[in-house]
């Protein structure tokens, strides 16, 4: 039987009713056999600052960052801020990139999103895609999970209803655990 992959969630909002939350909770509603995934806490993290990072990792970072190491993959679910990722998961890369033996280069990644605007983050993942290209992170490139108009297609429960979306998240899982079953060789 095949190692189980173990993937490091992160969900680039903080609001708790947020439909990239429901989006998270949905995929790991959804996540196949074989595979587990983990959300890593964001929200206590302070602001990256060189001088904090000198001192030594807030054990939020630290935590952030073992999170990634035991990982065999990670995920992000982003929102769309003013075309671009959100400030709290930009700085939860930030704080990760710092580490020695730095626990994303290599690692494949997989990215969704929810908005309530048509595009449903594309131009978030382009971007996350950028940040992706430094850390020399591995990304699946389909499917692509970007849930537009979020607000139509999550009941009053946050149960995600739309079942397309509900099958590129079962796609997507699908496909991150074969990149990285490729991966390990």
């Amino acid at each position: 039987m095949a190692k189980p992959i173990k993937v490091a969630a992160f969900c680039g909002s903080l609001r708790k009713a947020s439909f990239k939350r429901m989006t998270l909770t949905e995929t790991i509603k959804l996540v196949p056999e074989g595979m587990t995934i983990e959300e890593v806490e964001i929200g206590g993290l302070p602001l990256y600052n060189t001088d904090l990072h000198q001192a030594g990792f807030p054990a939020s970072a630290q935590q952030a960052i073992d999170c990634v190491a035991a990982a065999d993959a990670v995920l992000f679910v982003t929102p769309e801020y003013n075309y671009s990722i959100p400030a709290p998961l930009k700085n939860v890369i930030d704080w990760i990139s710092r580490a020695p033996n730095q626990p994303f280069a290599g690692k494949p990644a997989a990215m969704m999103g929810a908005s309530m605007g048509v595009l449903g983050t594309v131009r978030a993942q382009m971007h996350l895609r950028h940040s992706m290209v430094f850390l020399n992170m591995l990304p699946v490139n389909r499917p692509e999970v970007m849930i537009g108009q979020a607000q139509n297609k999550f009941d009053a429960a946050g149960n995600l209803t739309d079942e397309t979306a509900k099958g590129l998240i079962r796609d997507l899982l699908v496909a991150l655990g074969a990149w990285t079953r490729k991966l390990r060789g």
